[in-house]
């Protein structure tokens, strides 16, 4: 439904009203140079669930065109959002989501004398107060610190077009020429604007930015408050949207991976992220995103509010990480092919953080891992880290290892990690938040040996597969860590395979295996703790152990050497 509302002076505002009568109302602001159809996507998400409202500002869309700069004024603006709201909710407290422009006339009417208790939460994207900006430009001036001086040097060549705005006729020629749209479509993808609104909308740099860039103002502002921040913004950069804890003191900060047009590239996300904020502010539980989100820099325990998932942690380092991750305040949820192992680890996580969940999952099997990925987003959410841990060994002669051998240990080790990066990573992607990607792979993916073809084979195409998809899944925000541990003092070698030898002999081989792990003397623990740096460090490839890190230079300066000493490997006879 579209209809007219009358400003305060006189401008005609086209409003669109969408989704449930009576639910909540979520009032859309557009930023430059778009109009309202920058939400169809979020709005059509929405508007299952809320009251949608999005409307053109003036001089944009089918609103009216006032005749000259000072009707552009934030003041007038806040008017205008105010007649809005009072048009579209003239009883229940509303909840603000804006975009650039948008976000900068909304951050001015909550901080002044005209919405009063008429909002109840707010959503910014990409659009800074400009009071806050300010007052995050002088800081910088007062105590210029290298990290200051780059962050405002940085800034200032982000926003050259401000200055460009400001000059008389040439940015109209620009827009009319075509030469500004191009710019935009072929650097940031974003839809090529009317015009005429391009143009009209030049009155907002030229009739607020000086003014309120010299003369600040800010105020406090009391509504919960979530920042929405795109990690590829060319404009608007984290620190200019984030300092304001001091104005903000209910603030949720996300760092989403997008260009500067978020409700058009990610509207799945951007739904999602409003949805959470909305049902809390309207009585409902927090989220564990969300409050994760508010705790940003203020966290306690590294990884509190964190949703992880380890395959194979029944035991070993899969267990040792898992209870790490609990320490550190992670939510957990284990699986392993033995129901019992992974509950017990499920318990002991509990003991150390929040409560953990179990679940017995054979990763070779991929309609196993479909159906755990539909569980796992239907009660726990979308995961934070995911971390493909199930293996097992094999050792012995190529010659000596069966057909039925290389099928289980492909099954496992490398069919178990593109199933879990499949379906579990796809969930992250799908999300559109980010998250890590942690693959377990081996010291013996670049390490050659004629004692373990099979597993080498398997841990070097895992490598391989963890860096291929760190390209692919950058641009997601998704982190891929391949884990090469080396030698740690686990019961890996009681289920290793070792082929070629009678069961005697197997038991031999393994339990004197065994001992040498044991005599390293490097406990899961120690692996756990340089896997949950290697997560926050977001490193491509972590080798764990004094040897693994010591192979890898090796593979990397002398790889002759390495196959020479390939060849004097001794076998396990």
């Amino acid at each position: 439904m579209a209809r007219n509302v009358t400003s305060t002076d006189g401008v005609p505002l086209r409003i669109y009203e969408s989704g449930v009568p009576g639910a909540p109302t979520v009032v859309c602001l557009h930023g430059y140079p778009d109009d309202h159809t920058v939400w169809d996507g979020v709005a059509a998400e929405l508007a299952a669930r809320y009251h949608l409202v999005c409307y053109d500002t003036r001089g944009a869309g089918e609103s009216g065109v006032p005749g000259h700069r000072q009707a552009y004024r934030l003041g007038q603006l806040a008017e205008d959002l105010t007649m809005v709201i009072d048009a579209v909710s003239p009883e229940r407290p509303v909840h603000l989501l804006a975009h650039d422009w948008g976000s900068i006339q909304a951050w001015h009417a909550l901080s002044g004398p005209w919405l009063g208790d008429r909002v109840r939460s707010f959503t910014s994207i990409s659009g800074p107060c400009l009071d806050h900006a300010s007052h995050w430009l002088r800081a910088r001036l007062r105590r210029p610190t290298p990290r200051a001086l780059r962050e405002l040097i940085t800034q200032l060549v982000s926003s050259w077009y401000i200055g460009l705005f400001q000059l008389p006729l040439l940015p109209e020629l620009l827009w009319r020429a075509r030469l500004a749209q191009r710019v935009l479509a072929a650097a940031h993808g974003a839809r090529s604007p009317a015009v005429a609104d391009a143009i009209h909308g030049l009155q907002l740099y030229r009739a607020n930015m000086l003014g309120h860039l010299a003369n600040p103002s800010p105020g406090t502002i009391d509504v919960p408050v979530q920042v929405l921040v795109p990690t590829r913004d060319p404009f608007v950069s984290r620190s200019l949207q984030t300092d304001i804890t001091r104005w903000v003191p209910n603030l949720a900060i996300r760092e989403l991976p997008g260009d500067h047009w978020l409700p058009r590239s990610h509207p799945h996300t951007v739904a999602r992220c409003v949805s959470e904020l909305i049902d809390n502010a309207e009585g409902g539980p927090e989220a564990r995103t969300l409050r994760r989100a508010r705790a940003t820099g203020r966290q306690p325990r590294r990884f509190a509010d964190t949703l992880v998932v380890i395959t194979g942690a029944g035991s070993g380092i899969g267990r040792a990480t898992a209870l790490e991750f609990a320490e550190q305040g992670a939510e957990v949820v284990v699986t392993d092919i033995e129901a019992q192992t992974a509950e017990r680890t499920a318990q002991l996580a509990s003991v150390l953080g929040p409560p953990a969940s179990a679940y017995p999952v054979d990763v070779s099997d991929g309609g196993a891992v479909e159906k755990f990925g539909r569980v796992l987003l239907e009660k726990h959410g979308i995961p934070d880290i995911v971390i493909n841990n199930a293996g097992i060994g094999m050792a012995g002669p190529f010659f000596d290892t069966t057909v039925a051998d290389w099928e289980r240990i492909i099954d496992v080790n490398l069919w178990g990690v593109i199933h879990g990066c499949r379906v579990l990573g796809g969930l992250l992607v799908a999300g559109g938040a980010g998250g890590t990607i942690v693959n377990i792979a081996s010291a013996a993916a670049y390490l050659p040996t004629r004692a373990l073809p099979a597993y080498t084979t398997t841990k070097a195409a895992v490598l391989a597969l963890s860096q291929c998809l760190r390209g692919e899944l950058a641009e997601a925000g998704v982190g891929v860590v391949a884990i090469c541990p080396g030698f740690v003092d686990t019961n890996i070698v009681s289920t290793t395979r070792f082929v070629g030898l009678d069961a005697a002999e197997e038991r031999t081989v393994r339990r004197r295996v065994s001992e040498q792990y044991h005599r390293r003397s490097f406990p899961p623990r120690r692996a756990a703790q340089e896997i949950l740096r290697a997560v926050a460090r977001n490193t491509a490839i972590a080798p764990i152990t004094v040897e693994a890190k010591a192979g890898l230079l090796a593979s990397r300066l002398t790889p002759g050497l390495l196959r020479a000493l390939a060849r004097a490997n001794p076998t396990f006879r």
